[in-house]
C-alpha cells in the first residue's frame, strides 16, 4: 500500500512542472516539486541497485543532488531560508511554506534507508497544500485562507508524530534497528568512499577524518577505542551501578570515526552490550537546533538549523504538547522490556569548527510565552517519561572529544595531542585534586574573582558535613564518563549562592557568546546580557533561547574547578582554546553549570572518592523537589560556563572561622600540592 501511495504521489508530482498556479505561489510549488521528484528517482535508485552494492560515484553524485540546495551560497535563494521566501512570497504565508520546505529535507534519510513512510508522508503533505492552493485559485481566483494551511501543516504533524517518536525511541533502545552497525561492519573502511552511505551530508572533515583513521596505526586506534569504552565502564563501577543486568549501549558519534567506533562495538560487546547506533533528528517532529542525538556530520548549513529551530511555534498550544507526551510514553511502553536494560549513551564529540555566529531573522517563526512556558514542559515532562524507562540510578554515560580536520594545517599533530590528553595519568591529577577538595571540605563557602576585563565576582555556598571523616562536598573526577581527567565539582547550596559570572568570550553548543554576564541571586539566575547585538532585547532574548531554553530563570547545578592545565597549554599554544568543546573547555578553568545537577535523576545513588567517602552535594534546593513535585525539580539542560586561567584573579574557600584558603590567585595554581599543575600554565 505504502508503494502505491508512493507512485500515485511521484506521478503527481511530475505533473505540477506543467500546471499554473497563482503568482507568486507558482515558482516555490515548481521548485520543492523538483526536488521531490529528486528524492524519488534517488529512492528508487537505491531500491534497484541495492546501497551496499551501489558504486562510490554514483553514491557521490547521488549525494551532491540531494544536498545542493541547502549549501551556504545556494541557501541563499532558496524557500527553506525564511527571509528568502518571506521576499519571495506573501508575508502571512512565508513562514509556513518556508516550514515545509524545510521538511522536504528532512526525507533524504529515508532515500538512503530505504524507509519510504519517510518519503511518502512528506510528498502527500506537499501534494495536498497544493491542492489548497490550486483549489482556491481555480474556483476563487485567490489565495487560501491562512488557517487552512496552518490546518494542514498541524495535522501533518500530530497525525505521524506518534509513528515518528515510535520509530526514534525503537533505534535508540532496539539493537536490531543496524542501518548505521551494518555500514560501519560491512564496510571497507581504508578508502572514504562509504562515507556517502550514511544519508549525512559529507565534507571534508569526514573524509579526511576517514583517511586519518585509515593510515592510523592498529595500536593507536585501539587506544583511542579502550579510552572511550573503559571510560564507560569505571562510570559504572565507579557510581555502583551493576553493568551486568544491561544489554544495550546507546553510541553517538561524528560520521569519519568509523575505524575506531568498530573496535569500539566489539569492546562493548564483550561487556555483553549490543550497540544502537541512531540517526541525529532533521524533522520538525524531534529536532533540537544544532544539537545532536545519533550519528552526525558536519552540519551543512548551521543557519538553517538555527532559523527553523522554533518552527514548532506555527502549530504548538496545550493539545499537542500533551498529544507529544501520551505519544512519548507510549513509544516507550512499546519497546519498555528493551529500555529496561539501556545503559545509556556513549557520546564521541569533535571540535574545530569555525565559531558560528547565528543571523536572528525576524522572518523565522519565534514561540510566544506561552509556548516556551509549553516548550519547558514537554521537555521537564518528557524528561520524566524517559527516567521511568530508562532509570537514571540504572544508567551512565562518557563522552570524548577529538578535532576536526578543519581546524587548520596542524590537525594531525593537534589529533595526536588530544589522544594524549585523553589519556593523561588519572593518578597523578587524582592525588592533586584530592588535595584541593581536602582544603575546601573544611570551607563554608568559595569565592571567584576575575581580572582585567574580566568582572566575575561570585560566593558559592557549600554544603556542609555531618561527618566530615565519612563525607566530602566535592567529586573527584578523573577519566572515566568525563574524558580527558581534570575537575573537582560539586552541588551548590543556592541559598548565598550569589554574584556576576562573566566572560569576555565563550562557545557554548557550538554559538558564540560575546562579553556574557550573568547575575544570580541565591543560586538562581537574575539578570544577563551579552555584546552579541546591538540592542540589549535581542541580546536577552538570545540569551534566554540558546543558554535558558526558554525558562524564566535556571539555578546553579554545578560549580567546579578545572585543573587540566594540559589541555589549557594545547589551546594556548595551537592558537585553539576559541574552538575547545565544553568538554575539554571545563577542566581549564572554574565554571558554573546553569540547570540541572550532575546527578539529576540520579540523586539518591550513593557516589563515593577513591578515598572512601561519600560525595553528599548530591541535591540543591530545586533538584530536592523531586520528593514533593518532580515536575518543578528538573530542567533537562546542563550548560558549563568556564574562566579561563588567563582572566582569573583569584578562587578562595573560607572557613567557618573566617579562615581564608587559597586555591588560585592571578591565574595559578597555588595551593600546597598543586604546583604541578603549573608547569603547563608557566610554558
Amino acid at each position: 500500500m505504502m508503494k502505491e501511495r508512493f507512485l500515485l504521489a511521484k506521478e503527481r508530482i511530475v505533473t505540477i512542472k506543467e500546471e499554473t498556479m497563482l503568482e507568486p505561489f507558482d515558482l516555490y510549488f515548481k521548485q520543492v516539486a523538483l526536488f521531490l521528484v529528486k528524492l524519488a528517482d534517488a529512492y528508487e535508485l537505491v531500491e534497484r541497485e541495492g546501497l551496499m552494492q551501489m558504486d562510490a560515484d554514483t553514491l557521490k553524485q547521488m549525494h551532491d543532488t540531494l544536498f545542493e540546495d541547502l549549501l551556504s551560497e545556494n541557501y541563499k535563494a532558496c524557500y527553506a531560508n525564511p527571509a528568502y521566501a518571506q521576499e519571495m512570497l506573501s508575508e502571512e504565508f512565508s513562514q509556513y511554506l518556508s516550514l515545509v520546505c524545510g521538511e522536504m529535507f528532512a526525507a533524504i534519510p529515508g532515500v538512503y534507508e530505504g524507509d519510504l513512510f519517510e518519503l511518502v508522508i512528506r510528498m502527500e503533505l506537499f501534494l495536498e497544500l497544493y491542492a489548497c492552493f490550486l483549489c482556491s485559485f481555480e474556483e476563487l481566483g485567490t489565495v487560501p485562507k491562512v488557517q487552512e494551511v496552518k490546518d494542514i501543516i498541524y495535522y501533518y504533524a500530530a497525525d505521524y508524530m506518534e509513528d515518528a517518536l515510535a520509530k526514534r525511541v525503537k533505534a535508540k533502545c532496539d539493537p536490531d534497528m543496524d542501518f548505521a552497525y551494518q555500514i560501519i561492519m560491512g564496510s571497507d573502511l581504508s578508502s572514504p568512499d562509504y562515507l556517502y552511505r550514511f544519508g549525512e551530508y559529507i565534507s571534508d572533515n569526514e573524509t579526511k577524518t576517514a583517511a586519518y583513521m585509515a593510515a592510523a596505526s592498529d595500536a593507536q586506534i585501539k587506544l583511542m577505542a579502550d579510552t572511550y569504552t573503559e571510560g564507560y565502564r569505571i562510570g559504572f563501577e565507579k557510581t555502583g551501578k551493576d553493568l551486568s543486568k544491561k544489554k544495550v549501549v546507546q553510541i553517538i558519534y561524528p560520521l569519519g570515526f568509523e575505524r575506531m567506533i568498530k573496535v569500539a562495538i566489539a569492546n562493548f560487546e564483550q561487556m555483553g552490550l549490543r550497540p544502537t547506533i541512531m540517526r541525529t533528528p532533521h524533522s520538525i517532529f524531534d529536532r533540537r537546533g544544532l544539537a545532536v542525538g545519533g550519528f552526525y556530520s558536519t552540519n551543512i548549513n548551521k543557519q538553517f538549523a538555527y532559523d527553523h529551530k522554533d518552527d514548532e511555534a506555527l502549530y504548538l498550544d496545550k493539545q499537542f504538547m500533551q498529544r507529544k507526551l501520551d505519544d512519548s510514553k507510549n513509544a516507550y511502553e512499546l519497546v519498555k522490556e528493551l529500555a529496561k536494560v539501556h545503559a545509556g549513551p556513549a557520546l564521541v564529540e569533535v571540535f574545530g569548527e569555525a565559531p558560528f555566529l547565528p543571523e536572528e531573522k525576524e522572518q523565522a517563526p519565534k514561540m510566544d510565552e506561552v509556548q516556551q512556558e509549553l516548550a519547558t514542559k514537554y521537555q521537564a515532562k518528557n524528561g520524566q517519561i524517559i527516567n521511568e524507562y530508562i532509570p537514571g540510578k540504572e544508567r551512565s554515560f562518557t563522552i570524548i572529544a577529538f578535532p576536526l580536520p578543519c581546524i587548520g594545517e596542524k590537525y594531525a599533530e593537534i589529533m595526536d595531542e588530544t589522544i594524549k590528553l585523553n589519556t593523561l595519568d588519572y593518578v597523578t591529577y587524582e592525588k592533586i585534586q584530592q588535595t584541593i577538595i581536602d582544603t575546601l571540605d573544611a570551607c563554608e563557602y568559595v569565592v571567584v574573582r576575575g581580572k582585567g576585563e574580566n568582572r566575575t565576582d561570585m560566593r558559592i555556598s557549600l554544603v556542609s558535613l555531618a561527618d566530615p571523616k565519612k563525607q566530602t562536598k566535592f567529586e573527584n573526577c578523573v577519566a572515566d564518563v568525563n574524558i580527558p581527567v581534570g575537575e573537582v565539582f560539586t552541588s551548590p547550596v543556592l541559598k548565598g549562592t550569589s554574584g556576576v559570572l562573566h566572560v569576555t568570550e565563550v562557545f557554548l553548543n557550538e554559538i558564540q557568546y560575546k562579553n556574557l554576564w550573568i547575575a544570580f541571586e541565591d543560586g538562581m539566575v537574575l539578570d544577563y546580557g551579552c555584546d552579541n547585538f546591538a540592542s540589549e532585547e535581542e541580546c536577552t532574548k538570545f540569551i534566554k533561547d540558546n543558554i535558558l531554553y526558554h525558562h524564566e530563570s535556571l539555578p546553579i547545578g554545578e560549580f567546579a574547578i578545572g585543573t587540566n592545565t594540559t589541555a589549557y597549554k594545547m589551546g594556548q599554544t595551537y592558537g585553539i582554546a576559541h574552538l575547545l568543546p565544553i568538554l575539554i573547555a571545563e577542566k581549564t578553568g572554574p565554571h558554573f553549570a546553569l540547570g540541572d545537577t550532575c546527578y539529576s535523576h540520579a540523586e539518591d545513588v550513593a557516589v563515593y572518592n577513591a578515598d572512601g567517602k561519600e560525595i553528599i552535594a548530591r541535591d540543591n534546593e530545586i533538584s530536592i523537589l523531586r520528593k514533593s513535585d518532580v515536575s518543578k525539580a528538573y530542567f533537562q539542560c546542563h550548560t558549563d560556563i568556564t574562566i579561563p586561567y588567563d582572566e582569573l584573579g583569584e578562587i578562595y574557600g573560607v572557613t567557618k572561622e573566617n579562615g581564608k584558603r587559597s586555591i588560585i590567585e592571578d591565574g595559578r595554581f597555588v595551593l600546597e600540592g598543586c604546583e604541578k599543575l603549573n608547569e603547563a600554565l608557566d610554558a
